[in-house]
């Protein structure tokens, strides 16, 4: 659980809602006409400009935003390491028995070509291939987002459009004026607020965790390289380390002092 998203969703809700009360009445800004207007009519003339099924995909992936990453940079060198190190020592073919311990399903599939014996440039396209194929999902299910960020706020328009022909319709009736002129402005507010709350908020998180995943397996894919080529674990740990950001790089190089303490003869 990300409880950075989690704890910044709540306390936005908290925010949000003070607002509605410290101005008086909360029930003023529930208006169901103008929850249809705006939501329902955001959400279909976005899903008019997308497939089904990409509608469908990004759906699922709204859980996502509120969970932390599968696989860790720092554990994933660790892993890389302990393989070259292996190899180095039984060979390449050696690796086979490792397979099955290896958690991330694109590491296991690169360590079988590997194993098999496959080319490196053949091993290299089809990880590169795997790789510019999960941005592409990354980029679709982002780019409905942001069709929903641009369509909401349209239609929270539309919606007070809507409200302020029907007050005109009522000029005859001055008691009827404010209450008309705030409910077509509720619908901007829908609208506001579910592009700057709901929507931006996930369309950063999803590039956020999309970026950290391509970055993880470019990690992977140069890793598995070395490995095969049979470089130097050392040489090639002291690479991977560059994928690491400095805070990053000080606790991997802490844990590993701290684990080869423990493994140290006599401790």
């Amino acid at each position: 659980m990300d409880f950075g998203t989690l704890i910044g969703f709540i306390a936005g809700t908290a925010v949000v809602v003070y607002g509605m009360f410290s101005g008086g009445d909360a029930s003023s800004y529930i208006n169901v006409s103008s929850m249809i207007v705006t939501i329902g009519g955001g959400i279909c003339a976005n899903m008019m400009g997308f497939p089904l099924a990409d509608s469908i995909k990004a759906l699922k992936a709204l859980p996502l935003i509120f969970k932390e990453p599968k696989s860790s940079a720092m554990r994933t060198i660790s892993t890389l390491v302990q393989l070259s190190q292996k190899a180095r020592r039984e060979g390449l073919l050696a690796l086979e028995s490792a397979q099955s311990e290896l958690e991330d399903d694109f590491l296991k599939k690169a360590m079988e070509l590997v194993v098999d014996g496959i080319e490196a440039e053949i091993v290299k396209t089809t990880m590169q291939l795997d790789i510019d194929s999960m941005a592409a999902r990354h980029q679709s299910a982002q780019a409905y987002f942001k069709g929903l960020a641009g369509q909401f706020p349209a239609w929270g328009l539309i919606g007070t459009l809507l409200g302020l022909i029907n007050m005109l319709r009522s000029l005859d009736d001055p008691t009827s004026i404010g209450p008309a002129m705030a409910l077509a402005l509720v619908t901007t507010f829908y609208g506001s607020v579910l592009a700057n709350f709901v929507c931006a908020p996930i369309i950063r998180k999803l590039e956020g965790n999309s970026a950290e995943e391509i970055r993880l397996r470019e990690m992977m894919m140069e890793g598995v390289l070395s490995i095969q080529s049979g470089e130097n674990p050392r040489l090639m740990e002291h690479k991977l380390k560059t994928f690491l950001s400095p805070d990053q790089r000080t606790q991997y190089e802490e844990a590993t002092r701290k684990q080869e303490i423990q493994e140290a003869p006599g401790v």
